[in-house]
């Protein structure tokens, strides 16, 4: 029954093509037809229109492109040509393999077939319409929703979300640097020096050497050694002329120019140690312990007479 239908079809579609030649030229007539695979699709489905031409054996059959482009129904794939095989007439038929992409009858343009004789007994041109096509595009949607809603219009600039994170990271890397620039800085600097009054520190030094407990054990010479150590610091600290490079009697000769140092015993309490470190003498317990308060009481001694005095005391 669809062989019929097409076949009908046909012979419709070839009769005032093949009336419209025969009034141009009886001798030469040209036949066109135009056939669909299918009248119904949906979106997007592929179909086929299919353009027959025939003519003469000694004419040439120029087929038009593709649809445009443009258009609602466009191509899938370049057309193809076959000729059936004819020994008075050219026999041929276009195949355009199309898709359509809108709902409802849509239109596929084709321009017209052009057939050319380029021989010695004539020479013409013969052009034959091929008109429109219409094809039934259905919706494969249920009845409830076959009515479309187009996305709303993008705009011509687009404005994207700043990169809020972006900004957090490059703070946080700024806050390491300065950190770390603020570490580097200080571990560069030299130590904070807190000055000790040298008094004070004679004072912890006298303290310590004595809950040290070396006269007890025996090491009286290692007591007294300590003892003039701890003395000549505190000088040393006091008064720049008074280095620790210097000898015993060097040291004492310095301190003359100084009234507040009791130079003579300062000179005993020297002289008694250098004999214990240089020449091995053995002090007796309790003279080891008198050398060690006698230096202490130089330091006594030169730190409150070095104290200004008050008005009254230095007016009287």
């Amino acid at each position: 029954m669809r062989a019929l239908v097409v076949m009908l079809r046909l012979l419709l579609g070839l009769g005032p093509f093949a009336l419209l030649a025969q009034t141009q030229d009886a001798n030469r007539p040209v036949r066109a037809g135009v056939t669909m695979s299918k009248d119904t699709v949906t979106v997007g489905e592929p179909f086929e229109i299919r353009v027959r031409v025939r003519a003469p054996a000694d004419a040439e059959i120029r087929f038009p492109d593709n649809p445009d482009s443009s258009g609602t129904v466009q191509a899938r794939d370049p057309r193809t040509i076959v000729t059936t095989d004819s020994v008075q007439w050219l026999d041929q038929t276009a195949t355009y393999h199309v898709a359509a992409w809108d709902l409802g009858r849509q239109r596929a343009r084709l321009d017209d077939v052009v057939v050319l004789w380029d021989g010695p007994a004539y020479r013409g041109e013969r052009r034959v319409p091929v008109g429109v096509t219409e094809v039934f595009v259905r919706s494969v949607l249920p009845a409830d929703s076959a009515l479309r809603v187009p996305k709303p219009a993008r705009p011509l600039w687009e404005t994207k979300a700043f990169p809020w994170w972006l900004l957090a990271l490059l703070l946080t890397a700024i806050a390491i640097a300065i950190a770390v620039w603020w570490w580097w800085r200080r571990r560069r600097q030299p130590p904070v020096v807190v000055p000790v009054d040298p008094y004070v520190r004679a004072q912890k030094e006298f303290n310590r050497l004595e809950a040290m407990g070396l006269v007890d054990a025996g090491e009286r010479t290692r007591f007294v050694a300590l003892a003039v150590e701890v003395l000549r610091d505190y000088l040393a600290a006091r008064h720049p002329d008074a280095s620790l490079a210097l000898t015993s009697r060097e040291l004492v000769a310095a301190m003359r120019k100084h009234p507040t140092v009791p130079f003579e015993q300062l000179s005993r309490v020297l002289h008694e140690a250098d004999l214990a470190k240089f020449a091995g003498w053995t002090h007796a317990e309790q003279h080891a312990r008198d050398l060690g308060k006698a230096a202490r009481a130089l330091v006594e001694h030169e730190h409150h007479a070095s104290q200004p005095q008050p008005e009254a005391q230095a007016a009287a």
